[in-house]
């Protein structure tokens, strides 16, 4: 089955984005988290089956670059992470009823669009799905078909928590790109090594100028 997506990405305010980065990246820090949210949108954006990415964020620094990569910008009500989901994904379904909804973590700057579609082409035989992140502890991605529930299950152990939730967990190769976010300067470093995006490799040659 072929649908179209919608996509939402929350981003968190700056001031708290990325703190288990702050040691290895100094004044880069709020930088490298636009970066990263840059890189995982536009990756989004140039994926075949979304139709649209909605960013959720109350950053007027993360809004504005975000916005001008062509991602529709929706205000987080701050009250955690699967309120943000879920706020995104009620203006998701307003814009386009027809559509898949998904929940695409915002810290993936290695993402490939032909790995996203993978996802999205699975997601698609499943009422509601899910990837697990490169621990298997957490999650990346959950989406669920046009007119079913969205229950995001975000935090801490969220793998385990979607499968109780009774989402399928979609075990496809050669999706590592969505696969990792990243969270400490050694998830950095292995999204380093698939590809970064050019806003988070532009923060990451003054950061690391001999990584490459």
């Amino acid at each position: 089955m072929s649908i179209r997506w919608s996509l939402v990405i929350p981003v968190k305010t700056l001031v708290a984005a990325k703190t288990r980065l702050a040691a290895a990246t100094g004044p880069h820090r709020t930088r490298l988290a636009v970066a990263v949210a840059c890189d995982t949108v536009a990756a989004a954006l140039a994926c075949p089956p979304v139709a649209r990415v909605i960013v959720v964020t109350a950053d007027p620094a993360a809004a504005g670059p975000l916005g001008a990569l062509g991602a529709e910008v929706v205000h987080d009500p701050d009250r955690g992470l699967n309120t943000a989901l879920r706020t995104g994904a009620a203006h998701a379904v307003r814009v386009a009823p027809g559509d898949g909804v998904g929940a695409l973590q915002a810290d993936l700057p290695a993402l490939r669009p032909a790995e996203l579609a993978v996802v999205l082409g699975a997601a698609a035989e499943f009422d509601q799905s899910f990837v697990p992140d490169a621990q298997e502890v957490g999650t990346t991605f959950y989406g669920v078909l046009p007119g079913r529930a969205f229950a995001p299950r975000f935090g801490g152990e969220s793998r385990a928590k979607h499968l109780g939730g009774g989402a399928k967990e979609l075990c496809v190769p050669g999706i590592d790109s969505v696969r990792r976010d990243v969270d400490t300067p050694d998830d950095l470093r292995a999204a380093l090594v698939l590809g970064l995006g050019r806003h988070t490799a532009a923060v990451v040659a003054d950061l690391w100028p001999d990584a490459g």
